[in-house]
């Protein structure tokens, strides 16, 4: 189980009965969302750095074999995710704003290269969608289409593949509060955290 620790600046693995194996600090300043490739490296988002790393480690050993830069200037990078088919990797950023309107998201999309292959902000996408997108999680599911929340509407949104990149096919849109979590498991069940009403909950594919 890896963790980021923002608290700590770390980037920690546990074993499955809670012992700990690795911490890395790396000059971390605020390390948030983080997610494995294909290969078991860790793709980690520094919000406060703006800087994506890749975490090549030996967890068996608790060995850390390298740290690597792979995009900086990112704008407050928090949520982050790598499709295990493509290797595509999802950035979300937070963007801060003046005015009344407050702060908004964008999504970036990097091929597995870390090449940019499309974004949109909470602006673009409303130009297409009916309502502002603010985004909390990003994931793929196993057919490498880009899944997010969106905390204005209260739901979890289909934005398509990468290269169909944008779609709008809200997956589920009633029976969430606030969600600003999400991952799929090994047999497509899409796993939400609500934190509106404090609840894990899981969907069928």
């Amino acid at each position: 189980v890896v963790v980021s620790d923002g608290g700590d600046r770390a980037v920690k693995a546990f074993d499955w009965e809670g012992h700990g194996v690795l911490a890395v600090r790396e000059g971390f300043c605020l390390p948030w969302g983080l997610d494995t490739t294909p290969e078991s490296d860790v793709i980690l988002a520094d919000a406060e750095a703006g800087v994506l790393y890749r975490l090549t480690a030996d967890f068996g050993k608790g060995e850390l074999k390298k740290c690597q830069v792979l995009r900086a200037k990112l704008s407050s990078p928090r949520a982050v995710a790598v499709c295990r088919s493509s290797g595509a990797v999802v950035v979300v950023e937070h963007l801060k704003a003046r005015g009344p309107k407050g702060s908004s998201t964008r999504i970036k999309i990097f091929s597995a290269d870390m090449d940019l292959v499309g974004q949109m902000d909470s602006f673009g996408l409303n130009l297409f969608f009916p309502s502002k997108i603010y985004t909390t999680a990003v994931a793929f599911d196993k057919e490498g289409r880009i899944i997010v929340t969106d905390v204005c509407s209260q739901a979890v949104i289909c934005l398509g593949k990468p290269g169909e990149f944008p779609i709008f096919n809200p997956l589920i849109s009633h029976g969430l509060s606030y969600p600003i979590g999400l991952t799929y498991t090994a047999d497509n069940s899409l796993v939400v955290l609500d934190s509106g009403d404090h609840t894990v909950k899981i969907y069928s594919s």
